[in-house]
């Protein structure tokens, strides 16, 4: 178990603090809170950090069932910064974390809460979702299942640890740190790797996360520039790494050794759009 159990924790119905950074996109951000809204585990609250983007209030106001606290970054210090204002902030003895425009299934919380009664950390297969949008709305145009084995040394070379949606213990910071900005694109996998070095670590074989991704976006796992590079080795350089290349995401995904780890999961979506309340409102006021 990480660090001192507290005595007033119940550990079969533990409380979540739910982490989302957010900048400039309400509409997504509003389909995560519809997506929390109708989750079947209800003990969690909801910290919204605001780096700097457009305010968010109106978008919170619509949720009012859900315990959301607004947190403001004091300007766009980006999101690794972001998301470690909010998981300071917290109050849960678990974290969720959640990327603004990502979602997660009704039953996700659930899963995962049940999932670290024999661990400390959990994370979920996940469909990855390209999106069109009308009026606002995103609906679904194409969908594709990411669910590999949870190999630890061969997550060394590629990840495939999807952090929205993630759960682990709180106290795991207290071991580890907080998120690294310095890795920027790959503070996730930074996490990822510290994290199984110290504690339990398990998949939950069900894909339970939405994860949004565009292939002529400005999703961050597609800018093979210079900085990305930079990046990349001064993750390599952390943990011994090697001089791992920087590829293709979707060429990644086909070689050899990344194609021999893909598993078998649980595909729940039906495939329908979230639609938010702030969506309906705005579009009953444009008619």
């Amino acid at each position: 178990m990480l660090g001192k159990r507290r005595e007033a924790v119940d550990w079969l119905h533990p409380f979540v603090s739910v982490v989302i950074p957010t900048y400039n996109r309400p509409y997504p951000l509003a389909e995560l809170l519809e997506a929390l809204s109708r989750q079947t585990y209800r003990h969690f609250e909801v910290v919204i950090v605001n780096d700097g983007g457009a305010p968010v209030h109106d978008v919170i106001a619509l949720y009012p069932e859900l315990a959301i606290r607004l947190l403001d970054s004091g300007g766009n210090r980006g999101q690794v910064a972001a998301r470690n204002i909010g998981v300071q902030e917290a109050r849960g003895d678990l974290i969720m974390l959640c990327d603004d425009d990502d979602l997660v299934l009704p039953c996700h919380l659930e899963r995962m809460v049940t999932a670290l009664r024999d661990a400390d950390f959990a994370y979920a297969d996940a469909e990855i979702v390209e999106y069109r949008v009308e009026h606002h709305q995103r609906i679904p145009a194409s969908r594709f299942l990411f669910a590999y084995e949870c190999d630890l040394e061969a997550m060394r070379t590629f990840s495939t640890y999807v952090p929205s949606g993630s759960v682990y213990r709180k106290a795991l910071h207290d071991n580890i740190g907080y998120f690294d900005p310095s890795v920027h694109h790959y503070w996730d996998w930074d996490f990822f790797l510290r994290a199984a070095a110290a504690c339990r670590v398990t998949r939950v074989a069900a894909a339970t996360v939405l994860y949004a991704f565009s292939a002529d976006g400005d999703n961050v796992s597609r800018q093979l520039d210079d900085k990305r590079r930079a990046y990349l080795r001064r993750l390599c350089e952390k943990h011994g790494l090697g001089d791992l290349p920087v590829k293709n995401f979707w060429l990644l995904l086909d070689e050899p050794e990344v194609a021999k780890r893909r598993a078998k999961s649980e595909v729940i979506w039906d495939g329908q759009p979230v639609v938010s309340r702030f969506w309906a409102q705005k579009n009953a006021s444009d008619h």
